[in-house]
């Protein structure tokens, strides 16, 4: 089964990538099948002037398992932004402090103060480079390199929503002048990639050697 593209990332574009040296383009594919419960990954590092044979438009394959395997073409509008850990990552006395100062930073913006700090400055929807991992549907879950023991570190998220469920809708991006809608856009779910009944795939690397072993993780 050939494997499909998921993201083309330039480091040009995305600098909080940290590539190997010499190296300036991440690839992303995936199989379309479940393994055991969500596309396999395999990621290449490449040097962009280096690839000279390049495709109009990728083959598509013979089969998926589910149609939310086969991402739409999305014209990538990346943002830099800063989020914060997961409330669960954090300790028992800061997220006490947490939940007093939200009481009134919540107030303002008429949202819930129980769950201000994670849909306003935790994890931010959608597809990502760096950033936290989620822990929406299971406890925080540190990811060790196979290789070398080493704490691993999110490379990438592949989400089915774009776009946060709070009232406020604290993480749309910002518009600037000649920025979407493509024709069939939806922004909700612009890639059309489901991951589970709605979640998230998390890429982590191994900061120590981009070439050991990566993990996939479903949040």
């Amino acid at each position: 089964m050939a494997m499909l593209p998921v993201a083309q990332l330039y480091v040009r574009d995305v600098p909080d990538l940290t590539p190997p040296e010499g190296k300036d383009l991440l690839q992303v594919l995936w199989c379309p099948f479940d393994h055991p419960i969500m596309p396999r990954t395999l990621l290449f590092w490449r040097s962009a002037a280096a690839v000279t044979d390049i495709l109009d438009t990728p083959p598509e394959p013979p089969a998926v398992q589910f149609d939310g395997y086969l991402p739409e073409p999305c014209m990538l509008e990346p943002e830099q932004i800063i989020e914060y850990p997961d409330h669960l990552e954090l300790s028992g006395e800061l997220r006490e402090q947490l939940k007093q100062w939200s009481v009134p930073q919540a107030a303002e913006e008429d949202m819930d103060p129980e769950t201000y700090y994670d849909c306003v400055l935790s994890n931010a929807p959608g597809w990502k480079v760096g950033g936290w991992p989620a822990w929406n549907s299971t406890d925080p879950s540190p990811q060790s390199c196979s290789e070398c023991g080493t704490g691993m570190k999110v490379l990438m998220t592949v989400a089915t929503f774009e776009e946060g469920d709070d009232a406020g809708n604290s993480w749309t991006p910002h518009p600037h002048p000649g920025a979407g809608p493509y024709p069939g856009h939806r922004g909700f779910n612009a890639t059309g990639v489901q991951i589970g009944s709605g979640y998230r795939q998390h890429l982590f690397v191994c900061p120590a050697d981009p070439g050991h072993p990566h993990i996939e993780l479903m949040t």
